[in-house]
């Protein structure tokens, strides 16, 4: 790419107006919602693929419903540095949020075309059908698919309509018998990178535009139901209740107790709930979640069994019942050193510095390093990092940035 500052803002005005684009295929008029197989979804995977052919690529469909973007490298057939991110959204969502990891590349590749440069290798594009599990409550379908390790139960999931996400694939034109097919095989993939916005206020804070991904945390889940004794709130003395309530807030604060200052480990209680509570009665029941992630699985196992250790002895010492169930179970992925070190060579080769950071959120790079060695580049965002929300922003100049950056890792990308 031609790296001038001319060349440079029009890249990132460029995918800041196709994001704004994009953002119109929603489900709804005043907010933007786009799930899986939607007239929404079906519109924007259909724009991704006219601005990949017009930027030069060739363009195709798997039997996910991914859009995938090939531009071909100096020979026929060569190994691919693939690249991409989702393009359904959460309810009520944000316009970067996935779209942005499919959309700077295609602005870099519409560049290299246009210039005439082509690379040792191919680059692909692929723009995910679905990560966010709205519909269907399966996460990373269209990441697992390319990566041959699309859980194949999951098509008998209904979405609040009733229907399965078998049958809505088969009226779109997705026959579940030949997801097989959209595997890559790991021989012809080099390596895969992410680009996103960070979806939290590190790099804001620090005033930094670029960050480089070391890790996407491994999560714990659970959701607790605490059986107390409910009683009147006036004649029960406080030596003696079984307060479920006040047991699950005493459990919520050693969750933030424990996770507080160790790097990479935060704990959430993100639900929490007093089935038929009233004013005047002591809480019989309680029911919350708990959500723990960290960079490395070894401090967040030490600390989901310390939280279960303690609600033990929470428990004991309230005279209550404690019911916990694991509701979801994923390990932490690494980003690999050496891709994380020429990601960081080519932001700093733009007079940048190279924050490296873990990422607390899941992400399509997690289904792909089941195949080959994965990478993320984060973009500063706004708001104080909200995201999946309509407040998340990101600015033109960062978006500039970053495809400098990716487009000078791609320039001196080496395996």
């Amino acid at each position: 790419m031609n790296c001038n500052t001319e060349t440079q803002t029009a890249c990132g005005d460029q995918i800041m107006r196709w994001a704004d684009e994009l953002a119109q295929f929603s489900e709804a008029p005043d907010m933007l919602t786009r799930t899986y197989l939607t007239s929404a979804h079906h519109g924007a995977a259909a724009q991704l693929a006219e601005w990949m052919c017009a930027a030069g690529m060739s363009v195709r469909r798997d039997m996910a419903g991914n859009v995938i973007g090939r531009y071909e490298g100096l020979t026929a057939d060569a190994p691919a540095l693939l690249t991409g991110s989702h393009f359904d959204t959460v309810r009520n969502g944000g316009k970067y949020d996935g779209n942005l990891g499919i959309l700077l590349p295609i602005a870099c590749v519409q560049q290299w075309h246009a210039a005439g440069k082509r690379f040792p290798f191919a680059i692909e594009v692929i723009g995910f059908a679905e990560e966010e599990g709205v519909r269907f409550k399966a996460t990373l379908l269209g990441s697992r698919a390319a990566a041959g390790t699309f859980d194949l139960a999951v098509l008998d999931n209904l979405d609040e309509a009733g229907q399965s996400m078998r049958d809505v694939m088969a009226a779109s034109g997705f026959h579940a018998a030949g997801l097989g097919k959209a595997a890559y095989a790991p021989e012809t993939v080099l390596a895969f990178i992410e680009v996103h916005i960070e979806q939290g206020p590190v790099l804001l804070n620090q005033q930094l535009p670029l960050g480089v991904v070391t890790a996407i945390s491994g999560a714990s889940r659970f959701m607790v139901e605490i059986e107390g004794l409910a009683g009147h709130a006036g004649t029960v003395p406080m030596d003696m209740r079984r307060d479920a309530a006040m047991a699950a807030a005493e459990i919520g604060l050693y969750i933030e107790q424990r996770c507080h200052g160790t790097r990479g480990l935060v704990g959430t209680v993100g639900q929490f709930n007093v089935p038929n509570g009233a004013a005047n009665v002591v809480p019989g029941k309680a029911v919350f979640s708990i959500d723990i992630r960290a960079e490395q699985d070894e401090t967040r196992q030490a600390a989901v069994a310390d939280v279960l250790d303690r609600i033990e002895q929470i428990s004991q010492r309230r005279n209550v019942a404690v019911r916990s169930r694991k509701t979801h179970e994923a390990s932490s992925v690494p980003c690999a050193p050496w891709l994380q070190q020429q990601l960081a060579a080519a932001i700093e080769s733009s007079g940048l510095s190279a924050r490296r950071l873990p990422s607390g959120a899941g992400h399509d790079a997690m289904a792909m390093a089941a195949i080959t060695d994965v990478a993320m580049l984060f973009v500063r965002c706004g708001n104080g990092g909200i995201s999946h929300h309509p407040d998340e922003i990101m600015t033109a100049g960062d978006a500039a940035l970053a495809a400098l950056a990716f487009s000078r890792f791609v320039d001196n990308f080496k395996r």
